[in-house]
């Protein structure tokens, strides 16, 4: 019976560039079984020929031909004999794989004050003493603080913020001793409240009694 002779695509074999088909794989592996090189020379150059018509969207890439014969040797497993126009590409040089991307993680131990926190503590130390480092410095604590209560969701004292404030610093600033104390946390964490037009006072409230127009 034909249904009997069925094939899945599980039992099939592995197409490397599914884009050109199984008939073009199938192409292939008859000019890598050919015996002579002439015969697999010519078929190989009227496979490149089928291959540019099945990517006419290529043709206006630069090294076009060069592209379909490293594609060719490539459907290949680098197993066809026959002589291309073009340095026949490495199999080794292809299937090597890059190196993983260095992120950057500057202190993974507090990852919830994000990034922009070190930076701004790093510029913190570079200024001079004065009132205005003063400020800058609390207002890095506060916004560590609600960055914690954000993650948290919970209280938290100014000294753990304090003691984090001094690692993430390097030991160079140091509010374990200071008389100001942060925001409290219900002002850090006060929600804004969005412009409603139609719920308050003065707004355009749509009347939905209105009667409708009848025509």
């Amino acid at each position: 019976m034909i249904i009997d002779n069925l094939e899945y695509n599980t039992e099939r074999e592995h197409l490397i560039i599914p884009e050109y088909g199984r008939h073009m794989q199938k192409m292939i592996n008859y000019a890598k079984s050919l015996e002579t090189k002439e015969e697999r020379n010519k078929t190989a150059k009227a496979i490149i020929s089928v291959m540019g018509n099945l990517q006419p969207h290529l043709r206006d890439v630069p090294d076009f031909q060069h592209k379909l014969w490293d594609q060719l040797f490539i459907m290949a497993d680098f197993e066809l004999d026959a002589d291309s126009p073009y340095p026949m590409p490495s199999k080794e040089f292809l299937e090597l794989r890059p190196e993983p991307l260095k992120y950057p993680q500057n202190f993974p131990k507090y990852r919830f004050y994000g990034n922009n926190i070190k930076t701004m503590i790093d510029v913190a130390n570079t200024w001079e003493e004065g009132d205005l480092k003063e400020a800058l410095i609390f207002t890095i604590a506060n916004h560590m603080k609600k960055c914690f209560l954000n993650w948290n969701k919970d209280t938290v004292e100014d000294d753990v913020i304090f003691q984090h404030l001094y690692e993430l610093s390097e030991g160079k600033i140091n509010l374990k001793n200071a008389e100001e104390d942060l925001s409290d946390a219900s002002s850090l964490m006060r929600s804004k409240t969005k412009f409603n037009t139609g719920g308050k006072k003065g707004g355009h409230k749509k009347n939905l009694n209105r009667p409708r127009k009848r025509y």
